[in-house]
């Protein structure tokens, strides 16, 4: 039997052990929502020539693969339960198309085949001389203002070759054929994706719509695109009308809000207007999850907006999506945290809560590759699989190094069972959520307690991560959490369970709080009672680590201290894995980069966990 499988049947083994009746109810898998191929024109144009949809399934089941880039041998070191190949809907095919002459130009017009004759050339002779990342970089999206760069696509059209429409078709029927291919329910689950890429003026507004519906049904539409239009509420809307037409379920899940330029998660519509009961309804729908930890940095929250937090300052990532760098400026609608205390505001004002979202992790991965462990971890693109490449960022002026991203993330799902139908299912109810990578088991659930001090009391604990807590059952009950935390097999011990609390305030102010609740002992407390901080044992010189700090499981049993039944607050739980290896450290041990040689990146990192949230709402 697989390593892999071992490790997962353990994990859920000694879950089951401390909650036997939540587990035998759900089942707990491990999957990407995120990843691309070559399909994807970016990934491309920067050296994916064969990482294929085939190529991804069969990484993500464990098989060994070629790396696209290296052509060495590479295989993921525990195998997922559940894939969504996710390749960009623009141009989607287009560039493997060209380069591989793959484009039929019999329909078109003389014209039209002399564009394609002269984009062929281009693209052959920029690939072949390793030109293919200066175009894609010289043809990104233009800096400015995103309202306005929005309008002016959406009348002006964005750019397209002939006979893009044909291409995206056949890519299309290849992508989800082989989707139902690999689909095996029970055992592992393919469901077909695909990311809208709207990034006006470098405001990354992407999201990754995933449905529970087969190759036969997809082949019914083709995927919408930027193309279509930069505007999120146009892809609900199209999103709607197509789940009526075929009867699947679809979700779109945001991702990278933390480089959105403020637009992610705003107060108003891209298009400048005021929410209404309509636009709220749609996305409150649409988006139940959002990415909260992938590749391109972490977007829980930022140390300029949670200063209190000392965990706060993780994994940042300042690059926007653009062909113009430009500062970095952190913004409230650019972050999960402050973006659920937005949403109890709304609620309150408007009636609908757009922003009641549960959270995964996924990758963005472009090789094709689900990769995550930070000592097997294989680059956001192709060639930063290579160490040698990935420091480009220290010696050019504005390059982005390979060590600037992160080796993240993993969505988990409570499931009924392994199948398209009951992931999008856990999806919808938020009963998910994120990883950094390790597969940190977590199981939350909510309820109604006497308040802290008190013995007395009912204690139901009914109310899974995504929920709502009902009305209280008797008067003076606080919120209570119930919380469980195992480590992963294969990876470090965890460091601490805490809670975190966003509600408004008797003035309608937004406000936040963490709570730790459960931590590793032996252990010292301040006068407070807190736990200090854990100490960090990674030696930087071997990429090694203390491993018998931290405890294998937390437990915790919490109720909230501070709770007025009057203002609406939610509670999520973040779990702190021990200091490990950060991938940069490995990479700087094997190129014989002396500690402190590279201080642009911490040499350790402390893995995490997020849940979704429980609400209450008065």
């Amino acid at each position: 039997m697989p390593t892999g499988i071992l490790r997962t049947g353990l994990c859920i083994v000694l879950l089951a052990a401390s909650w036997p009746l939540a587990a035998a109810q759900k089942q707990l898998l491990w999957g990407d929502t995120h990843v691309h191929t070559s399909y994807s024109a970016d990934a491309y144009l920067q050296g994916n020539f064969t990482g294929g949809p085939d190529t991804a399934y069969r990484y993500a089941l464990g098989e060994p693969v070629i790396h696209p880039y290296h052509r060495a041998r590479v295989q993921i070191e525990t195998p997922l339960d559940f894939l969504v190949i996710s390749d960009h809907a623009q141009f989607l095919g287009g560039i493997r198309a060209l380069h591989t002459n793959r484009v039929y130009t019999k329909d078109l017009n003389l014209w039209d085949r002399l564009v394609v004759w002269f984009a062929r050339q281009m693209f052959r002779f920029a690939l072949r001389d390793g030109y293919g990342r200066d175009m894609f970089d010289s043809a990104g999206p233009q800096a400015g203002d995103p309202r306005q760069r929005a309008a002016e696509l959406y009348a002006d059209g964005q750019p397209s070759i002939p006979g893009q429409d044909s291409i995206t078709a056949v890519a299309w029927e290849e992508v989800t054929r082989l989707a139902d291919a690999f689909n095996t329910p029970g055992e592992f689950t393919a469901l077909i994706g695909w990311e809208w890429t709207s990034v006006p003026g470098g405001a990354n507004l992407h999201r990754v719509v995933v449905t529970d519906g087969d190759a036969q049904s997809a082949a019914t539409y083709l995927p919408y695109s930027r193309a279509d239009s930069p505007y999120p509420e146009d892809l609900w809307r199209w999103l709607a009308d197509t789940a009526g037409r075929t009867g699947d379920d679809f979700v779109a899940i945001p991702h990278n809000s933390n480089i959105s330029k403020g637009y992610m998660f705003p107060l108003e519509t891209l298009r400048g207007a005021a929410f209404d009961a309509d636009y709220l309804r749609l996305r409150a729908h649409w988006e139940p999850v959002v990415e909260v930890t992938q590749i391109k940095g972490d977007s829980e929250t930022h140390p300029n907006l949670s200063p209190a937090d000392p965990f706060a300052d993780f994994e940042r990532y300042t690059r926007y999506i653009q062909a113009q760098p430009t500062p970095y400026r952190p913004q409230v609608a650019d972050f999960v945290r402050p973006a659920l205390m937005r949403g109890l505001a709304i609620g309150r004002d408007l009636g609908v809560n757009p922003y009641r979202f549960g959270l995964i992790g996924s990758t963005d991965s472009h090789t094709g590759l689900a990769s995550v462990e930070e000592d097997n971890f294989h680059g956001k693109m192709a060639p930063d699989s290579i160490p040698e490449n990935k420091p480009a960022g220290i010696v050019e002026e504005d390059g982005i190094s390979g060590w600037e991203t992160s080796a993240s993330g993993l969505a988990a799902v409570w499931a009924e069972d392994n199948t398209r139908e009951a992931i999008v299912a856990a999806l919808r109810r938020r009963e998910v959520y994120a990883t950094t990578g390790p597969r940190i088991a977590v199981r939350l659930e909510a309820g109604w307690a006497a308040p802290p001090g008190e013995n007395t009391g009912a204690r139901e604990y009914k109310v899974p991560m995504g929920g709502t807590l009902p009305a209280a059952v008797e008067p003076g009950a606080v919120p209570a959490l119930r919380v469980s935390a195992m480590r992963d097999p294969g990876g470090a011990n965890l460091d601490r369970i805490q809670v975190i609390k966003g509600w408004l305030d008797e003035t309608g102010a937004t406000r936040e709080a963490v709570f730790d609740v459960a931590w590793s002992r032996p252990r010292e407390v301040n006068a407070a009672g807190e736990p200090l901080p854990l100490a960090d044992t990674v030696d930087p010189a071997t990429a090694t680590y203390d491993e018998s700090a931290g405890s294998p499981a937390l437990r915790a049993h919490w109720r909230d201290p501070q709770f007025d039944p009057t203002r609406p607050a939610f509670y999520y739980v973040r779990v702190l894995q021990i200091h490990t290896p950060r991938h940069s450290r490995y990479d700087g041990v094997a190129l014989d980069i002396a500690e402190g040689g590279d201080t642009r990146w911490p040499a350790s990192l402390q893995e995490r966990a997020y849940t979704s949230p429980v609400w209450y709402s008065p």
